[in-house]
């Protein structure tokens, strides 16, 4: 890769404002990552749907940052349609096995990073879109999460996103079989709202909704496909 497709990356990387919350998140989904790598995705026919969509939105001019990306699954198959992509999880677990299928699937564009989703360093406008894929639910404070997002994202750059809306589930979901998955450790801290709140907090944040879609084809699909843009 050359210094200037990874310059604008290596402007706003992310890191620990808070470094012992950001260490407990990160030991939840080190001791989940071995197993997280090998689990099969639940919805391929969506997935690839996703994909599909995404790949359309991004171009070989862009610059684009992924947080929660896991062990990278996704940033390899998006990384060769854009200029340079950091991807990057709080887990340095996650990172190790993402680095590992980097090894065995170069991709020049690409680079993974440990590194904070909800803790951007300074180095505001340097990315064409953010990408945040099954991760905004889980932040401490999404509107917070959202005002970081917006402030590396470029005059006109876009936030591609998709979300789990834990609101929409069987409330004996999200009010009592995840509160007790987190006391025995087999959950983490998961934020509720819908579909509804989560498109107010990025129009709350200065974002113009492009567009929400869902992409599921198995049973109810919880997860809220939803690109929004920076105005510029």
């Amino acid at each position: 890769m050359s210094s200037s497709a990874i310059a604008p990356a290596s402007r706003a990387l992310p890191s620990a404002a808070n470094p012992s919350a950001a260490s407990a998140k990160a030991r939840f989904w080190d001791r989940i990552a071995p197993k997280y790598a090998t689990d099969p995705i639940a919805d391929l026919a969506g997935y690839e749907a996703t994909l599909q969509r995404v790949q359309g939105l991004l171009s070989p001019q862009h610059d684009v940052l992924e947080i929660g990306c896991g062990t990278g699954s996704t940033a390899l198959r998006l990384a060769p349609f854009t200029r340079s992509l950091l991807a990057t999880d709080v887990s340095s677990q996650m990172i190790a096995i993402a680095h590992q299928r980097l090894a065995a699937q170069p991709s020049p564009a690409l680079r993974f990073a440990v590194a904070d989703a909800e803790a951007m360093a300074p180095g505001p406008e340097v990315y064409d879109a953010v990408l945040a894929f099954n991760v905004l639910h889980l932040m401490t404070d999404l509107d917070d999460a959202l005002r970081q997002m917006v402030k590396v994202l470029r005059p006109g750059g876009l936030l591609i996103s998709k979300t789990a809306c834990v609101a929409e589930m069987n409330p004996l979901i999200p009010y009592l079989a995840v509160p007790l998955m987190r006391a025995i450790g087999k959950a983490p801290p998961v934020l509720c709202f819908d579909e509804q709140r989560l498109r107010s907090a990025m129009v709350q944040q200065g974002l113009q909704i492009v567009c929400t879609e869902r992409h599921g084809t198995r049973g109810k699909d919880i997860r809220a496909f939803i690109v929004a843009r920076k105005p510029g």
